[in-house]
């Protein structure tokens, strides 16, 4: 069996000559794919077979284990086989199996080197939950992961009604502050410097046009394509908690996208295409995209910053939150209201920094405790006198 240049995609040839091909993964039954590369089905068929779950506990696996009922290690197990887990995205999935079976396999202490995973999670304290988030203390981002994933797991350990599981020990404890300010913003100049590097008409173009333009995650964009396109409205479900809470939107596409896909180079079933002209992976993109800022100088900035640039641009030219709600899909207003927050303090700035000027003080207005002579010393008259301004 030979690998395709498609991620998780081979094929062999029967002993009649008929080529097959299959999609393989890990923790996943192989999966037939009848369609020709290339094809509207056979994009319909690898899409499917994403949406399969690859990380999932089967029950023949968690029969197996050798976890004590009672145990930390034994309640993960019960959440990985739950609803509220399967219904995570693949990769969600995949970052908090990491987290939790890391966590489990850790000693106690250098004293006692049983496995946290042993430890009985009904009688497991706050103080003990907050150690475990303190041994990652020099990375916060990862002690925060770890408190995030606890309670998702008591908390459906509570909900299940799992013996023993009568509070949230992972609730009470607080995230370590890291003062992120997540993915860096571009800037107006960063992408005309862009632009100078790959002009209109270049796949690294419609990539940043697609991008800014829609205000959409790397793994919406790369799978945009005509047939999401009628009468001048891009209409996609996004693909982030697409089996928990999916998010529908249809955005106008803009002149500017517009002219960008007109100018092209796009593909058959997506805009966005490999130089095999197959679609991009949302990793594959993301790495192809670094590359292309890199080539213009831009180091620091990514895909995701653009999505912050756009909602930049948005606020600052008066969007509401409700408005970039339905631009972004957010589901709360407290992302939203993180940028008009910004637009708004700008707005105010600039209006009111013309009130701060000497020229419009008046002293009769202004009651100052001493006077300034003209050399800087204190007056008795009590007046101040400003000159040479």
């Amino acid at each position: 069996m030979a690998r395709l240049r498609i991620k998780y995609v081979w094929e062999d040839v029967d002993r009649h000559g008929n080529v097959r091909r299959y999609f393989v993964r890990t923790g996943q039954k192989k999966i037939r794919l009848r369609a020709a590369p290339g094809t509207r089905e056979f994009a319909d068929e690898y899409e499917k077979a994403l949406k399969a779950d690859p990380d999932k506990v089967t029950l023949e696996k968690t029969s197996r284990s050798s976890a004590a009922r009672g145990s930390l290690r034994w309640l993960i197990e019960q959440y990985y086989g739950s609803s509220e887990f399967k219904g995570l995205g693949p990769s969600t999935q995949k970052a908090r199996r990491g987290i939790l079976d890391s966590l489990c396999k850790e000693p106690i202490s250098n004293e006692n080197p049983d496995t946290i995973g042993s430890l009985p999670f009904a009688s497991m304290p706050t103080a003990k939950v907050r150690a475990l988030r303190d041994r990652k203390s020099d990375l916060p981002e990862a002690a925060n992961g770890r408190i995030k994933a606890l309670r998702q797991v008591f908390k459906y350990a509570i909900a299940a009604e799992i013996p023993g599981a009568n509070r949230n020990s992972a609730r009470d404890v607080p995230y370590i502050k890291t003062g992120s300010q997540g993915f860096y913003t571009w800037t107006i100049e960063e992408v005309r410097q862009y632009i100078d590097r790959h002009p209109i008409g270049t796949k690294a173009y419609l990539a940043l046009a697609l991008l800014l333009f829609t205000g959409q995650r790397r793994s919406d964009v790369v799978a945009f394509g005509r047939q999401h396109t009628k009468n001048g409205w891009l209409t996609f479900t996004q693909r982030k908690n697409r089996n928990r809470k999916p998010v529908t939107l249809s955005i106008p596409v803009l002149p500017w996208l517009q002219a960008s896909i007109d100018a092209g180079p796009c593909g058959d079933l997506t805009y966005l295409v490999t130089e095999f002209g197959r679609p991009f992976t949302s990793n594959g993109f993301g790495n192809k995209f670094r590359d292309w800022c890199d080539h213009a100088g831009l180091p620091h900035c990514t895909a995701h910053g653009l999505r912050k640039a756009g909602a930049c641009i948005a606020a600052e030219n008066g969007a509401t939150e409700k408005q970039l709600m339905a631009i972004f899909g957010w589901q709360t207003m407290k992302e939203a209201a993180h940028y008009t927050k910004m637009a708004n303090q700008k707005r105010l700035a600039a209006s009111a920094m013309s009130l701060l000027s000497i020229d419009q003080i008046e002293n009769e207005t202004l009651p100052l405790p001493s006077a300034v002579e003209e050399g800087g010393s204190i007056s008795s008259k009590g007046s101040r006198d400003i000159k040479g301004t």
